[in-house]
């Protein structure tokens, strides 16, 4: 018997806030930015606790806080307040304290058009890690993903102990739309395990997944050790051991080896083509929509929607090297993804399609991929 729908008039910012909680997800901090509003709104009756910081700055030391307790922290902010909070995410990442950070974008630089969509961030989470160590990102396309995707964002969070960014932007969080929540399936609790043997406690010590064994503050049983500086496995400032300096290593090798079991994509593989289409977050449905015109015009194009932004998984490099004609669609002025996965050079059959203050549409995806055909 087919499954009776059930229709709701909803936005993104619900449907991410519902998926944080039922994943597991206990405290949200944060400080009001638009466009990450409606976030910051729905979290504050719906989280088990909220708490309402006086500035970015102290929204991460509070979440460094509690999260080295065992809770499962998030915050929700837009460019000005992520940059404020550049520091203390670098000390999480250096602690490998969990964590959820949702950055909607919005047009910049600086403060930029606080009502005006955009996806000018990536290249920033590319390199804010000091030494350009990977930081996770995932990117959602529709509601359904929101769902889904946002619990497997927290999920590799608390198993690889790491902060990790949902990025989106202003039309991906404050569109209202209609949605058969019939079709979203239970999200399962993500539990922190903790170190339970009575051996020592050495809480930098990695386990086969590079990842080590996680203990909250304040437990009766171990001393607990976490800082910021470079360490040892014991925790232990140490300069430039090569223990301390494996250890720093390992917090970005972590993040790369295990990416593969979570790197989300759309693949849409038409037989016999040569051109690919590449794209993610909003400009990934104007893509799809351009696909759905291109084909029924007899063009044959494929279609990579990337949803694991960072680190990029390889099966991405692995599909690109099948097409000799790819073309990047993003809301950037520069090409940031283009960049990324192929160098700031020109490259013969790469190019992109990009805008700066307004939407990309379909009919410009249409052009730049029937452009030399």
């Amino acid at each position: 018997m087919e499954q009776e729908k059930k229709i709701i008039f909803t936005d993104n910012s619900r449907i991410t806030v519902e998926a944080l909680v039922q994943s597991g997800a206990d405290i949200f901090i944060g400080y009001p930015i638009t466009p990450a509003n409606l976030l910051y709104s729905y979290a504050s009756v719906r989280f088990p606790v909220f708490m309402a910081a006086p500035d970015e700055i102290t929204t991460l030391q509070w979440m460094s806080g509690f999260s080295a307790v065992g809770k499962i922290p998030v915050t929700a902010t837009s460019f000005p307040g992520f940059a404020l909070m550049i520091e203390s995410i670098n000390m999480a990442y250096m602690m490998e304290l969990p964590m959820i950070i949702i950055l909607v974008q919005r047009l910049g630089p600086a403060t930029g058009t606080a009502t005006t969509g955009a996806q000018g961030d990536l290249a920033l989470l590319n390199g804010m890690i000091s030494g350009g160590m990977t930081l996770p990102v995932f990117n959602f396309y529709n509601s359904f993903d929101y769902w889904a995707l946002t619990a497997k964002a927290v999920e590799f969070s608390v198993m690889h102990r790491t902060p990790v960014v949902i990025l989106t932007s202003k039309e991906e969080m404050m569109t209202k739309l209609s949605l058969d929540v019939a079709r979203l399936k239970n999200i399962s609790k993500i539990e922190r395990n903790y170190y339970e043997k009575s051996e020592t406690y050495v809480p930098y010590r990695a386990e086969k997944n590079l990842v080590p064994p996680f203990l909250p503050l304040g437990n009766k049983m171990h001393q607990v050790r976490i800082t910021s500086s470079t360490h040892n496995q014991r925790g232990i400032i140490q300069n430039s051991t090569a223990e301390a300096l494996n250890n720093s290593k390992r917090l970005h090798y972590k993040n790369v080896r295990n990416i593969a079991d979570f790197s989300f994509y759309d693949f849409d593989d038409e037989p016999g083509s040569t051109t690919l289409l590449v794209s993610y977050g909003v400009t990934a449905l104007a893509a799809k929509e351009a696909v759905i015109n291109l084909r029924a015009s007899g063009e044959k194009v494929s279609l990579l929607i990337a949803q694991t932004l960072l680190p990029v998984p390889q099966i991405y490099y692995d599909i690109c090297s099948r097409y000799s004609k790819i073309v990047i669609a993003e809301e950037n002025l520069t090409g940031q993804y283009r960049q990324i996965l192929f160098g700031g050079g020109s490259r013969t059959g790469i190019s992109g399609v990009n805008d700066f203050g307004s939407m990309i549409n379909p009919n410009s995806i249409i052009k730049e991929v029937l452009r030399h055909v």
